[in-house]
């Protein structure tokens, strides 16, 4: 049995939310790369039952691809504790999605913020200047 979630607009908040890792495949039906990696993102996200598994389908969500400029897929990107850790356009290797899951639930989350928080002040200061 699957655990792999169908985003929407409708869900994608609450998703973000309430979840700490979450997995998002942005993919669409005519994509053949995409329908290769589907079976590799369900076997990984059968072994991790603790993260949020998401697939984003491009061509009935494309207000989410334009807000994550999501522009090839298959892409894949990483979330946790509403901070984009990853975001990598094309398929992966089940092995390198495994290595990525487990990198994510690893990572210090105070150290990360840190780091994003002063490279998106400066990033403010520059845009209102």
């Amino acid at each position: 049995m699957s655990n792999v979630q169908h985003i929407t607009t409708d869900n994608f908040q609450e998703t973000l939310e309430q979840s700490g890792v979450v997995v998002l495949d942005w993919w669409a039906p005519w994509c053949a790369p995409c329908r290769a990696f589907g079976p590799v993102f369900e076997r990984v996200a059968a072994r991790h039952p603790d993260v949020t598994f998401g697939k984003v389908n491009t061509e009935e969500q494309p207000a989410l691809a334009m807000e994550f400029r999501v522009q090839s897929i298959p892409t894949v990107m990483v979330i946790r504790e509403k901070t984009l850790l990853f975001s990598q356009p094309g398929m992966l290797p089940e092995k390198a999605l495994e290595d990525l899951v487990k990198q994510a639930q690893e990572l210090d989350m105070n150290k990360v913020k840190q780091k994003v928080k002063p490279s998106a002040a400066r990033a403010a200061e520059e845009a209102g200047n």
